[in-house]
């Protein structure tokens, strides 16, 4: 019995000695598994030659040319009808070369594009077609093709091209943007400085840049871009196009490795418009909107700054809908709202057409609206619709740093104001005051105070009263400056 028991405590330890050897081995195993692809991870890669050669067939240089009228008239020399003009007509003729001169010349101008089907798309950016009467495709084989151009947006610097090739044609694929980290390899292809095809090579410096535009979705990288470039590839490492390189930031016109693509996520969308319709198909929800800052969302009783503020609703989905001026755009069809921009970006790539549910924030509480987008581009010359109402007797009284006045003919004639117009007029600002220094001047029209409509100095005051009776340290106030409206939170401590 002993020596069974001996035998079984023997086993025993053999078996946890090779439980302990496994679990070392299996932990060994791990450690050097995270350590590779750490490695890997954080290593360069040893060559881009491969990845280059198997994507540079799709990448092309894009050459245009656009005839410019010549004006020979002796321009900025004599006046006309002088009795020198014919002289100095046929001294500059002369220096032109005679009558050649007169002929319209053709000015060309370099970039690149890649592309993205075996039948012909090609993608650039539309600065390097704009206003172009032929576009010339140039392969890297030394092909060379006419292009049409299919359609284009000037709002992303987006361009659709197409060619007509008797064989099918090597084409590269767009990438997720929104997967490339910071630090990320790339490489860029193009024309720079119109030397023929080359590449260059970088990291991810930066994700979601804003250059100008209201879509703007900017990779910033470190890759050599220079003139030239405008149009062609942003690769990963898996050679799928992640941004299509449009701008640089630079002191002498050359990279100093501050390069800006516009996101893949964004261009595709684009791309797709653009074949499909040949123009783009933005949602418009019809607001003007403005961020909320701290200020403005503590005279609002909001607890965080964020969403969108609603500063006019013209004719439109929204007014339909019953979104009002004041009204804070807190969710998007179910998306959380930062701010203006991620608002704009969010209703521009949503379906024309939808029904989406718009959740705002209103007199302290949330209320849900059901709106049915419209199209962004036949309403961008939408005009506000006027709110008609009849000013009571003039009166004028200094307020919050401002002297205000109500409506009368003789300023509403001053200040191209609409007949039916309300509000108070600022008739002085201290320069000394939180109204000056929030930017409000002489000739700005105030209509709301609090979310409320103005109509007299008195109602001015009765918002002021209200406001310091809830606690408030300041006074939300509609401001309209030629037309243009704008919210300013400003400070109670100046009356």
């Amino acid at each position: 019995m002993s020596q069974a028991i001996a035998l079984s405590q023997d086993t025993q330890r053999e078996n946890r000695k090779a439980l302990s050897w496994a679990l070392a081995m299996g932990l060994s195993v791990a450690l050097l598994l995270l350590q590779t692809l750490s490695a890997a991870a954080r290593g360069a890669p040893e060559s881009f030659a491969d990845l280059a050669e198997k994507i540079s067939p799709a990448v092309v240089n894009i050459t245009t040319s656009t005839t410019v009228a010549r004006n020979t008239a002796p321009r900025g020399v004599v006046p006309e009808g002088s009795p020198f003009e014919d002289f100095f007509r046929e001294f500059q003729d002369r220096n032109r070369g005679g009558n050649g001169g007169d002929r319209p010349r053709r000015s060309s101008a370099l970039g690149s594009g890649f592309v993205i089907s075996e039948d012909g798309f090609v993608v650039t950016n539309n600065h390097v077609i704009e206003g172009a009467d032929e576009i010339l495709i140039e392969f890297f084989e030394g092909m060379e093709l006419p292009a049409t151009v299919i359609g284009t947006d000037p709002n992303t610097d987006i361009a659709l091209l197409k060619v007509e090739a008797e064989t099918p044609l090597s084409f590269v694929s767009f990438g997720d943007s929104d997967v490339s980290r910071v630090g990320d390899w790339v490489m860029a292809m193009g024309n720079p400085l119109g030397q023929g095809f080359s590449v260059s090579a970088g990291i991810v410096s930066a994700r979601n840049r804003a250059l100008s535009g209201s879509y703007d979705d900017y990779i910033q990288t470190d890759a050599a871009i220079n003139r030239g470039n405008s149009g062609g590839p942003l690769f990963n490492m898996d050679g799928d196009v992640i941004g299509v390189n449009t701008a640089i930031l630079s002191p002498n016109g050359g990279s100093i490795g501050i390069g800006f693509s516009m996101a893949s996520n964004v261009v595709v969308r684009v791309v797709d418009q653009l074949k499909e319709f040949g123009e783009t198909r933005r949602g418009w929800l019809g607001v003007r909107i403005q961020d909320v800052t701290d200020d403005v969302a503590e005279a609002i009783g909001l607890e965080t700054a964020a969403g969108a503020l609603v500063t006019d609703v013209p004719e439109g989905p929204s007014a339909e809908a019953g979104i009002k001026a004041g009204d804070v755009i807190m969710s998007f069809d179910g998306k959380d709202v930062e701010d203006t921009r991620s608002l704009v970006k969010t209703v521009g790539n949503t379906q024309v057409g939808k029904a989406v549910r718009v959740v705002v924030f209103r007199d302290g509480k949330t209320e849900t609206l059901k709106v049915t987008l419209g199209r962004r581009e036949e309403a961008e010359n939408a005009v506000p619709a006027s709110q008609p109402a009849e000013p009571e007797e003039p009166a004028q009284s200094d307020i919050l740093g401002l002297t205000v006045s109500e409506i009368t003919d003789e300023l509403r004639e001053q200040l191209e104001l609409a007949s039916g117009a309300s509000g108070l007029v600022v008739q002085d600002v201290d320069e000394t005051s939180k109204a000056f220094e929030k930017g409000l001047r002489a000739g700005d029209l105030i209509t709301e105070a609090g979310q409320q409509k103005l109509e007299s100095i008195d109602d001015l005051n009765k918002q002021i009263d209200a406001a310091r009776e809830a606690g408030r340290k300041s006074l939300l106030l509609l401001v309209r400056r030629s037309g243009d409206p704008r919210f300013v939170a400003l400070s109670l401590s100046d009356s």
